[in-house]
């Protein structure tokens, strides 16, 4: 703009002029002000739409995060995927396995179906055998087979009398003192309560393993001809499992010796504390063995906070390899190596992913492909035993470095879900990069994020617990119920098992004692398998 002398204008014609400019830098100023606010009103504008898009994807899209889901994901590999998949060997189909891969797979037998359960033959007779056009009796020919069927019986409900005999010895007994002896009695779960140890075990298995809410319970038991209160069954519940709590610290103590221990935690909602109606949510937190650990165990336990000092209480000085979803809390534990999780850095990519968006279009899409091809990789390394870390390390370390030099250079607008992503990852980068230190090691906490499962499933039935007793119960009872499910045991029959056995110990048992009644013991009966 070319420059105007002033020296020969008038005082007025130059203040004007100031005037003009003053009001010209000012308009730019604001105009620049507006071109940031409508920036940011954008930027919020798509921050809602994407938030509405999720909660939509959420509610009536698919729940799955697997990378066929997400469009274009599948072509991973476009250009040297003829190079990448050739093999000199491969198998090459005829006709036949053609055809039969296009056929369904064979339904089961019914004998198969019912393989394993009892049978009980039952003989349609005719009564009586005479014949009904001349009166004479009928001669037995043989027996035809007609077909079987399944028949359920709901459980039975008697009470058992319980009577002790009792002996005196007749040679050592005189006038003045006689020997009586008693028979040994069972020794009861609870004191004064008519419940017995497979009663017990009945309701921790409908209540925990099936998430049968107690009032249901009760409405089941009076249609049975039965009057029992919740209140009464909570009550059996509580005081049970309190025999749990020598088996769980020792099942605690060998989990403290395992080299990998998964972790993760949940909200829990208790109504009261000492009388009083609580606001915040309690948590339930859950410590897992390893995948390849001999001891497999899931452990429970409630706390009235999310604070790492409760992961501090439970594992102490451990240090081994500790998985975790990257909860800041257990940032406290600075003895153990941290690793992280990708199936959480997956799943935040995942949430930014609408649908019908494909890699070359979208910067979280591409992101989801390179995440895919570390856990195709790693994939391809779970049936080869003699695998050693480096080797895993030399494989993945490439895929790992791609991830993240890629992610790096995403600029992800202010509070977006990719924002959002793109941080998880990057603050968890070294951490992720810590699955690569141990063979056995997985690239996801899904093994602890599996184990809280049941509980959240459960929760969704029965919603709260009332107490913190009533919490601390269930943090014992799925300890026991999950670690037997982990072993193939059958639940029920183990939760028997324990309620028996248990009792007979007395309140310290010894270590050797309880190592017998663990989940992987060889000493358990058989009708606990």
């Amino acid at each position: 703009m070319e420059q105007i002398n002033l020296e020969n204008l008038s005082p007025e014609i130059i203040k004007y002029i100031n005037a003009l400019k003053s009001e010209n830098s000012s308009l730019q100023k604001e105009n620049v002000d507006l071109k940031n606010k409508v920036q940011k009103q954008e930027q919020f504008i798509s921050n809602l739409t994407e938030m509405l898009v999720n909660d939509r994807k959420k509610m009536f899209g698919r729940s799955s995060e697997q990378m066929k889901y997400i469009e274009g994901a599948e072509q991973i590999s476009l250009f040297n995927e003829a190079e990448k998949e050739s093999a000199a060997g491969a198998f090459e189909p005829d006709e036949k396995t053609l055809v039969a891969a296009h056929e369904r797979s064979r339904k089961r037998t019914k004998e198969e179906l019912t393989k394993g359960l009892e049978h009980i033959k039952q003989v349609c007779e005719i009564t009586p055998a005479v014949c009904p056009d001349c009166g004479e009796p009928l001669t037995e020919i043989g027996v035809e087979f007609v077909r079987s069927e399944l028949n359920i019986i709901p459980a039975q409900i008697f009470v058992i009398d319980i009577y002790q005999k009792r002996y005196k010895c007749e040679h050592c007994s005189d006038d003045e003192q006689t020997n009586i002896f008693k028979a040994p009695t069972p020794v009861p779960v609870i004191k004064k309560s008519m419940a017995t140890a497979a009663t017990i075990a009945y309701v921790m298995q409908q209540k925990y393993q099936l998430g049968l809410p107690l009032y249901r319970m009760e409405q089941y038991w009076d249609a049975e001809g039965v009057e029992l209160k919740r209140n009464t069954v909570a009550n059996w519940i509580i005081r049970g499992s309190l025999w749990f709590r020598p088996l769980w610290e020792r099942m605690r103590e060998i989990l403290l010796s395992e080299d990998i221990i998964h972790a993760d935690e949940t909200p829990l909602r208790v109504l009261k504390r000492d009388g009083q109606q609580l606001d915040s949510q309690s948590r339930m937190w859950v410590f897992c063995s390893g995948k390849h650990s001999e001891h497999k165990m899931s452990l429970y336990y409630h706390h009235a906070t999310r604070s790492g000092k409760v992961a501090q209480d439970i594992l102490g000085n451990y240090s081994g390899y500790l998985q975790t979803d990257g909860y800041a809390g257990y940032n406290i534990l600075d003895k153990v190596t941290h690793i992280g999780c990708f199936a959480h850095a997956k799943r935040y990519f995942v949430q930014c992913v609408p649908k019908g968006i494909s890699e070359k279009d979208s910067k979280a899409a591409h992101a989801l492909a390179l995440i895919g091809r570390i856990f195709a990789e790693d994939e391809s390394f779970v049936d080869v035993p003699e695998i050693t870390g480096e080797q895993r390390t030399a494989s993945l370390k490439p895929l790992f470095d791609d991830f993240f030099d890629y992610i790096s250079t995403i600029n992800a607008p202010g509070g977006s879900k990719l924002e959002k992503a793109v941080n998880y990852s990057l603050n968890q980068r070294k951490q992720l990069e810590n699955t690569l230190l141990d063979s056995r090691l997985e690239l996801t906490n899904n093994l602890a994020e599996r184990a809280i499962k049941p509980f959240v499933v459960g929760r969704k039935n029965w919603l709260f617990c009332d107490t913190d007793k009533g919490a601390d119960a269930s943090a014992r009872c799925y300890s026991i119920i999950e670690s037997a499910k982990l072993n193939n045991l059958n639940v029920f029959a183990y939760l028997s098992h324990l309620l028996t056995e248990l009792p007979k110990l007395g309140q310290e048992p010894t270590s050797e004692q309880l190592d017998k009644l663990l989940p992987w013991s060889d000493e358990l009966p058989e009708f606990c398998r």
